[in-house]
């Protein structure tokens, strides 16, 4: 783009805008420092201890210190667990910094959450910098993944859009079924699973909408 001043504007090239630039810690690395510092915040803030904080989440105290200090990344499971216990959104553990638009979400330096198995996996699709009411997200499941999703707090909506593969999505008694192209716009403020019964991965990108403060 032209500079201030100049007489006329510069052609713009691709590589002018794209912003990527070598990722100097990669993803894995940068995930729990963010994620250790956000926790003890958020459960000062609440005048929780540890102890206290394990026995409303589940998750046990020396977990919990260890994801503080930032030597282990929680699962998916694990951090729904946790933001129930605190009341806040997923994505309030993931806030770093405040973004300013525009902004590139490098495939290879966003924050990637997976479980225990590594068979699904959740990547952010949007500036982590601070509560939002809206938040997307990439989820894939391998193929045979059965993953449960904790309810949200009251009034939470989420709409998916199949990308490529099939899935089937529970919500209360009833299941869809999904290919390419299809969608499914549902509550999730009650217990919710997808389940990948194809044989290849599942890509699915997924708008979560809070109603209320989200965080």
């Amino acid at each position: 783009m032209a500079t201030a001043g100049s007489p006329r504007p510069s052609t713009p090239t691709r590589e002018r805008h794209t912003g990527a630039r070598p990722a100097s810690t990669p993803p894995g690395e940068q995930l729990p420092p963010i994620v250790g510092l956000n926790l003890r915040r958020l459960r000062s803030k609440r005048g929780l201890s540890l102890e206290r904080l394990s026995q409303r989440a589940g998750v046990s105290r020396a977990m919990l210190s260890q994801i503080e200090l930032g030597r282990s990344v929680p699962t998916i499971n694990l951090l729904w667990k946790i933001s129930r216990a605190l009341g806040v959104t997923f994505a309030t553990f993931l806030s770093e910094q405040p973004a300013r638009l525009p902004v590139v979400l490098s495939a290879r330096t966003g924050k990637l959450l997976t479980n225990r198995e590594g068979t699904f996996t959740s990547r952010a699709l949007f500036p982590l910098d601070g509560p939002r009411r809206s938040e997307f997200y990439e989820l894939r499941l391998s193929p045979g993944v059965e993953e449960h999703g904790r309810p949200h707090p009251p009034d939470t909506c989420e709409n998916v859009v199949v990308a490529s593969g099939s899935i089937e999505i529970g919500v209360e008694q009833t299941v869809y079924t999904l290919a390419t192209g299809d969608a499914l716009l549902y509550p999730a403020d009650q217990p919710h699973f997808y389940r990948n019964a194809g044989s290849v991965e599942t890509v699915l990108y997924l708008v979560v909408t809070h109603d209320g403060p989200a965080g």
